[in-house]
């Protein structure tokens, strides 16, 4: 999100023993080509040494959690990577702190194969009681039962809260209810109240919660039992009854002792959990199946590994590479684990897919080079047109920073050309604090591009580019809850004069777009460098009966920077150094 002193103005505004248990199959790593051809990559193998599996019999997991949270607790551009993993069982007496890239999940086909009594905590002690930089963890697919009947989950962005069963209530504040700004639940029952107390925006999807308990300015929902009503902009509210698609992350799970990989099946219109009924609804596969990488290996193998057929799963760590990875292959899965992080060298595309049906990328990051990419991360080339509408590709905890971690440059994050692809949940991000930072030195002109048609995001942050952070050209394309800044440090109106219009919109949909609709959709601006930039709207569109927005609202934080509209020629313009949104509740 941002700095110490854009914080200052948000107040008012609301073991060894460890890995038994794990395949011994033959190690993942390459075999040694042959003259003529590399020799077939095995599938499966051991998970790494920063794979920690826990079960109910291991001795010392407090220890072990407690060792990786003070590693990680501050590790904010660091390179410490986990994945903790909890076998089906019971476990008693645990409070697993998470620190940065660090990644809790349970190992059954439910949550509730998998029960802590006990908290997953994110707190912000680290930072002053501020957890509006409590970046990139997560949980996943565990029950917990909460020691003071509350968990606390104080995060900010790319920090996932998937298919959690939590038997309590869940408080989604820092101790002393600092500030807070976050955030995304799906798949999850919280029995329960939801008490969001300082954070400013959050996303829930296909869940059931006990109740809700406030808002400060963008709360959203679809599919969600037990939401609140629709109320924005008081109560900041915005509810859909059901999300009109949506296929839950893949995840790692045991079948006695054997790793497999869930493929959660589509659903449309849906609410609620997918788990609440006994067995999910998908399919599985080995992890034979699957080329198990390490970091250190080359691009060259990972694509190897794809063209035998192979998926890949990525244990944790960071990977370099020196060409892209190409997934050609339909029904291809990339998963990470404990926030596997590529680095493409030498100005190289980290990603790129095929216009095929059904591929699956899930929980990784992507961290720019030095040296300028056009692209980071693209599904599809350029131009398809093909229906994929049975079996959508899916983009999941899939996350891209430039800059923060040292100097980065991209010219565009995400392009999304294959139509009907879901993004569930990303964080586009042009670092604001960090090294490697600066107006031209982490150049990033555009977070995320959408080419194809019927394209469907939900839970989309995105913030800090340098010209649009979305740009949406495709055809019937649909937004559930959108979250922004814009780029901090502009030095000055000039730099970010768009033609005759003053700086360029949030959110941006293409002049020749005839269908888009959007839900929840908020942008924020606090040029702290130049203060007296004017933004002339948070989203702009064309003006026609089939482009719909719902819910829409920018703010000035603390009056760095104004807005003089909310979208297109409408809304009223941001004043002063309140810090109160200006909103749109439909347009047109």
């Amino acid at each position: 999100m941002s700095s110490v002193r854009r914080r200052t103005v948000l107040g008012a505004a609301a073991a060894a023993s460890a890995l038994a248990g794990l395949p011994t199959a033959a190690s993942a790593a390459p075999t040694t080509p042959s003259a003529n051809k590399p020799l077939a990559l095995p599938g499966g193998g051991d998970l790494g040494p920063n794979v920690i599996v826990f079960d109910p019999s291991t001795g010392g997991i407090q220890a072990r959690l407690d060792q990786i949270f003070a590693q990680q607790e501050t590790a904010q551009f660091g390179t410490g990577r986990y994945q903790l993993l909890f076998k089906p069982g019971t476990y008693s007496g645990l409070n697993a702190q998470l620190g940065f890239y660090t990644s809790i999940s349970g190992l059954g086909l439910s949550p509730d194969d998998t029960t802590i009594n006990g908290d997953i905590t994110v707190d912000a002690g680290w930072f002053n009681g501020n957890a509006t930089q409590n970046f990139w963890r997560s949980a996943e697919n565990l029950a917990l039962v909460p020691v003071s009947g509350t968990n606390r989950w104080a995060v900010a962005q790319a920090a996932p809260f998937r298919r959690m069963h939590v038997r309590g209530s869940l408080n989604l504040s820092p101790n002393g209810y600092g500030w807070a700004s976050g955030g995304y639940i799906a798949d999850s029952r919280i029995d329960g109240q939801v008490q969001p107390y300082s954070q400013q925006q959050w996303y829930t999807r296909d869940s059931a919660i006990g109740s809700w308990l406030n808002g400060v300015w963008n709360m959203v929902f679809s599919g969600v039992q037990g939401a609140p009503a629709q109320g924005f902009p008081n109560p900041v509210y915005t509810t859909l009854a059901t999300t009109p698609v949506s296929r839950e992350k893949p995840f790692l799970y045991l079948n006695g002792t054997e790793y497999r990989v869930f493929l959660p099946e589509k659903r449309t219109n849906a609410s609620g959990v997918t788990w609440g009924n006994g067995t999910p609804r998908g399919t599985s596969l080995s992890l034979s199946q699957f080329y198990v990488a390490k970091p250190g290996v080359t691009a060259a193998t990972l694509n190897q590994a794809l063209t035998q057929g192979l998926h890949l799963l990525l244990t944790p760590g960071i990977y370099h590479l020196d060409q892209p990875i190409q997934v050609n292959r339909a029904n291809t899965v990339v998963l990470g684990l404990g926030y596997a992080t590529l680095v493409p060298d030498n100005g190289v595309t980290a990603l790129k897919t095929a216009d095929v049906d059904g591929v699956r990328l899930a929980g990784f990051l992507i961290d720019a080079g030095t040296i300028n990419s056009n692209t980071l991360l693209e599904v599809g080339p350029s131009g398809t047109t093909t229906d994929h509408s049975a079996n959508p590709t899916t983009v999941q905890d899939v996350f891209v920073r430039i800059g923060g971690a040292g100097a980065g440059k991209a010219t565009t994050s995400m392009v999304i050309n294959n139509r009907h692809t879901i993004i569930d949940h990303t964080w586009l991000w042009r670092a604001d604090h960090g090294t490697g930072i600066g107006w031209d030195t982490n150049r990033a002109d555009y977070g995320l591009v959408v080419n194809g048609a019927d394209v469907l995001a939900t839970g989309l942050f995105v913030e800090h580019f340098n010209k649009y952070d979305v740009q949406w050209n495709g055809e019937r394309g649909r937004t559930i809850f959108f979250q922004n800044e814009k780029a901090y440090d502009a030095p000055n109106q000039a730099a970010i004069q768009n033609g005759s219009i003053k700086g360029y919109a949030a959110y941006k949909v293409g002049d020749n777009v005839t269908v888009h609709e959007g839900w929840g959709l908020g942008s924020y601006c606090y040029y702290n460098v130049a203060p007296t930039i004017v933004q002339h709207n948070g989203f702009a569109a064309p003006n026609r009966s089939g482009v719909k927005f719902h819910d829409l609202l920018v703010v000035s934080l603390g009056g760095q920077g104004q807005y003089e509209r909310v979208i297109n020629e409408t809304g009223s313009p941001t004043s002063g150094t309140s810090t109160i949104p200006s909103t749109v509740v439909s347009y047109p």
